[in-house]
């Protein structure tokens, strides 16, 4: 008797043993667990670096022999070198851009609001840390409406770029939308889809590109290439990965 009782005791004691380790195993894979995401988040990085295409580069230097920062590529299949660094410079609403890109980004705004039209920037240079959190809440907000985890999870990586991989974290790239009093946001992408090359800022997402940059149209995300590489770019209807593999 009191050997079956062991025996049950012990087969008690696994049973429980196993159902602990169970949990626990799914609690890490599916909750919101640091160490996880951070390694999910390079898994799904490394994914995307495998499928290779023409685009697939990232230009470190212009014809001329200086450093070519303002055509850094970063997008899903380039993600943000270890060693970048920049310096910021704050704009007057709170939002910071790199101090490189500043007095071309004033120029710009200045002859917009010459002709009567008012830009603002909505946002600018964004930590990781910011990335991480916009992407998460619009994962949220699809699964919200039903989504599954990675249904949620495609359809968040179309608008939002995982963090290492977003032009944001470069401080070269700002979406720039309408005062909202003096102007309306069409207004504001018209004139800037017409003017912003003079200034060296690209439309970076256009609606026809979107195979090339992985990303879905944004008439409001313009990003610093030069003034020379943006009138190419413009004159050309061209991307940046586009001009980018034509020009290396």
């Amino acid at each position: 008797m009191k050997e079956k009782r062991m025996k049950r005791i012990s087969f008690l004691f696994y049973a429980c043993f196993i159902i602990a380790v169970v949990a626990l195993l799914y609690w890490l894979v599916t909750g919101n667990n640091p160490l996880i995401n951070e390694l999910k988040q390079k898994a799904s990085i490394s994914a995307m670096q495998g499928n290779h295409n023409k685009y697939n580069m990232t230009i470190t230097s212009s014809g001329d022999g200086d450093s070519a920062w303002y055509l850094i590529l970063v997008n899903k299949w380039n993600p943000i070198p270890d060693n970048y660094k920049m310096d910021l410079e704050e704009l007057s609403n709170g939002e910071s851009v790199d101090k490189r890109i500043y007095p071309s980004l004033q120029e710009m705004f200045d002859a917009a609001r010459s002709e009567n039209i008012y830009p603002v920037v909505a946002s600018g240079y964004r930590t990781k840390q910011v990335q991480q959190s916009i992407m998460k809440e619009k994962i949220q907000e699809y699964k919200k409406q039903g989504l599954s985890n990675h249904e949620a999870q495609t359809k968040a990586e179309a608008w939002v770029a995982l963090p290492d991989t977003s032009e944001h974290q470069l401080g070269l790239s700002v979406d720039i939308n309408a005062d909202g009093i003096h102007s309306k946001g069409e207004e504001v992408y018209r004139w800037l889809d017409q003017n912003s090359y003079k200034y060296g800022f690209i439309r970076r997402y256009p609606a026809n590109k979107t195979e090339i940059t992985g990303v879905i149209h944004e008439p409001w995300h313009y990003r610093y290439v030069g003034v020379d590489a943006a009138k190419a770019m413009h004159k050309q209807g061209i991307c940046l990965e586009e001009y980018l593999n034509k020009t290396s």
